[in-house]
């Protein structure tokens, strides 16, 4: 064989083996990152979201332009008068309030961290208000003052006045703790007196809405009422936080007839119509 034939069978099995080597790093890394890829999505489901039955969450925006939504009243108000187990720390103003168990026991948990500041003065002065209660109340305060039935937080059943026996609460200690720390427990104050413009609402000292965390942390931290709050999240689509250790992961999805959103297959996740069109999925990690 002449000499340079040798040479030439040589340099292409040299270059095979070099493309081939070659090959095989390209081709390692892609299933690598498809696995990964896959195994995130293993962890994942899909879960079919329609405009017509997301009418409820912790996130519903009720003012005098969102009605509360059919089907998004509070069905388990129980009178607390007559389930006194459930008033720990706390009085009624009168026999006619009303409010779901799960939220006396949210805001018992609160005002027990209160009371080992010192703070001990609470009263309920009003709750879960049906149609007739708020048209009743609609007709003695007028469009100033309140709303009408159907379009009031306390329709909705996540809202609650607060008192204080010591003193109004824009003075009285039980005002001052929670405007200061409500947030840790998931409430709001829901009309501050630096906010009416956007909530068309005046200052209400005394009104506390349960919006859950981390939303109540973030909106103390960037000073948001629940207007601002979700046209935020609206904006970004997904945001992170951390609240006391836990990690938070915040998505916003804009609902038509037919939606699927991810959600983890196994993990936990919590999921809130905005009122407006739209779903905000939390997911915890």
């Amino acid at each position: 064989m002449k000499k340079w034939v040798f040479w030439l069978v040589i340099l292409l099995l040299l270059g095979y083996g070099v493309a081939q080597y070659k090959l095989k790093v390209v081709n390692e890394k892609p299933p690598e990152e498809d696995n990964q890829k896959q195994e995130a999505t293993s962890q994942m489901k899909e879960l079919r979201v329609t405009k017509d039955r997301i009418y409820d969450g912790n996130l519903l925006l009720v003012n005098k332009d969102h009605p509360v939504p059919a089907g998004g009243e509070e069905s388990e108000a129980v009178n607390l008068f007559q389930h006194k187990e459930l008033m720990k720390g706390f009085i009624v103003l009168d026999k006619t309030i009303e409010l779901s168990p799960s939220l006396v026991h949210k805001f018992s948990t609160m005002i027990e961290a209160a009371e080992k500041d010192g703070v001990n003065r609470f009263l309920i002065s009003s709750g879960y208000r049906d149609n007739e209660k708020q048209n009743e109340l609609y007709r003695q305060m007028g469009a100033d003052y309140a709303l009408p039935a159907g379009y009031s937080e306390h329709n909705l059943g996540l809202s609650l006045d607060i008192g204080s026996t010591k003193a109004a609460m824009s003075k009285a200690p039980e005002g001052k703790w929670l405007k200061k720390n409500a947030w840790k427990y998931g409430f709001i104050l829901r009309y501050p007196d630096d906010k009416t413009a956007i909530t068309g609402i005046q200052s209400e000292p005394w009104h506390f809405r349960y919006v859950g965390l981390p939303h109540s942390a973030i909106m103390k931290e960037k000073n948001f009422v629940l207007e601002q709050y979700l046209d935020f999240l609206k904006e970004k689509k997904t945001i992170k936080t951390v609240v006391d250790h836990q990690t938070y992961e915040i998505s916003y999805y804009p609902v038509s007839k037919n939606t699927t959103i991810l959600v983890p297959a196994n993990g936990r996740y919590e999921i809130s119509s905005d009122n407006m069109g739209g779903v905000i999925v939390t997911v915890y990690s």
